[in-house]
């Protein structure tokens, strides 16, 4: 990265930070964002007839701003997100095709269309039927897509590096947007529940999941992509204060997850390095530790203590809550049973909301993609998670300049079971697990060798 590109990265950061000055005084200006988006991003892909995984791009740019755009009531339709992440895709195959060894995933999503079918005779009357399917189809059906284009697409190291810059530039205005939101955060934080004042007044378990990923991209841009001092010192802030963020919105899954990551990134990095790039590694990493530290104190001073009884999963008094994971295991266990009395197809897609009501009283939808998939396609549901679960390792035996692959992975897997696929982001990342990452000329670069 030279100087100019240098300039470009701060100017594309100043220019982020701004976006979410301007909708915080002015809201009405995110349903223009959303267009804009849309618009900008057809023609894009129309020109460049997706030369260089354009669809990639902007597809990565699109999972990034969700929560942003629900946060701000920007978003044309619920789904947008997803949507918009599938044309763009769907419209980069139709230029550059994709590997006829993707067919585990065309399996994939065949096997979803019996419990669509199913849903149809068995949701009740007073249920809005495309609502309820679309609801609960379309996460797995963008994660098909996703993953078909994915699959074995030769990209390089840059490449995949710019790909992180393009998710992690709407985290940034989703971060400027929290702070001129709740500037203030010992005023709001009474309790240990999640807390929607420093979560933008949406909802925290998704706005969470967002800076999770979005800590864990700007520490990887530290790591991997900082190739001065200048733009190292930014990406470490960066990483902090998204981290700051995330923690304070009392979601625990998001941030847990997001770390995860980075540890993973860690090892997978660290032993590929040389003697000397080791060395460097323990620097660094002693540094982030000690910053992450302080980070979590100022994030307890400013909440009086509240943060450190959520994490220990105590009340505001210091008692011990009966459910560690706030109150799903309920809704697993309903799960379970609606897969334990239909094995063979499931209960059919969307119905899972009105047959935990019909079971338990309870009137909430799924937070778990795992016992969903198996409530509401039975067989076929394993059949599709041992795809998910076994494609993605089968193919890291023989791509070992993929250092996000095991990442990547695992923020699908925590993420689905904590906020199922209501984003379009787990299905999107999950993807990004299949491409085929090769190195670049500058490779030792990367090994801070």
């Amino acid at each position: 990265m030279g100087t100019n590109k240098q300039i470009t990265y701060i100017t594309l950061l100043l220019l982020h930070m701004a976006i979410g000055g301007v909708i915080y005084v002015l809201p009405f200006l995110a349903k223009l964002l959303t267009v804009l988006i849309f618009i900008i991003g057809l023609i894009v892909l129309l020109k460049t007839r997706n030369k260089n995984n354009e669809a990639l791009y902007l597809s990565a740019y699109v999972v990034g701003i969700e929560v942003f755009l629900r946060m701000t009531d920007g978003m044309i339709f619920n789904e947008f997100g997803k949507y918009a992440v599938m044309l763009f895709l769907l419209i980069g195959m139709f230029y550059r095709g994709f590997s006829k060894n993707a067919w585990p995933y065309w399996i994939f999503i065949i096997l979803l269309v019996p419990g669509i079918i199913l849903s149809t005779v068995t949701l009740s009357y007073e249920t809005n039927l495309r609502k309820a399917i679309v609801f609960n189809i379309s996460g797995p059906v963008c994660l098909g897509v996703a993953a078909i284009y994915c699959f074995g697409r030769k990209i390089t190291m840059k490449q995949m590096l710019g790909l992180l810059t393009a998710f992690a530039m709407p985290v940034v205005t989703m971060v400027t947007y929290l702070f001129f939101y709740t500037p203030s955060i010992r005023d709001v934080v009474t309790g240990t529940q999640s807390n929607f004042e420093t979560s933008g007044g949406f909802g925290p378990n998704q706005v969470s999941t967002i800076l999770g990923l979005g800590t864990f991209l700007f520490f990887s841009q530290f790591l991997l992509n900082s190739p001065t001092k200048r733009i190292q010192l930014i990406n470490i802030a960066l990483t902090l204060i998204t981290a700051y963020r995330g923690i304070i919105t009392f979601s625990r899954g998001g941030m847990i997850t997001g770390c995860i990551m980075i540890l993973l990134l860690v090892l997978l990095v660290y032993f590929r390095l040389s003697k000397a790039g080791k060395s460097k590694m323990l620097v660094v990493l002693i540094f982030t530790v000690l910053a992450s530290l302080s980070v979590w104190i100022y994030s307890s001073y400013q909440t009086s203590g509240m943060i450190d009884k959520r994490y220990a999963n105590q009340d505001a008094l210091g008692r011990e809550k009966e459910s560690k994971l706030s109150g799903r295991e309920e809704l697993i266990k309903t799960e379970i049973q609606m897969f334990m009395d239909h094995p063979f197809l499931g209960i059919g897609v969307g119905k899972n909301k009105e047959y935990r009501e019909e079971l338990t009283g309870i009137q909430l939808a799924t937070h778990n993609e795992i016992t969903r998939m198996l409530a509401e396609h039975g067989m076929l549901g394993v059949i599709n998670l041992l795809i998910l679960f076994i494609v993605p390792l089968l193919l890291s035996l023989d791509n070992k300049y993929h250092f996000f692959l095991f990442c990547f992975f695992a923020f699908w897997l925590l993420t689905i079971n904590h906020a199922a696929m209501r984003l379009a982001a787990p299905a999107f990342v999950y993807a990004l697990s299949l491409l085929k990452v090769y190195p670049d000329e500058e490779e030792n670069s990367l090994y801070r060798e």
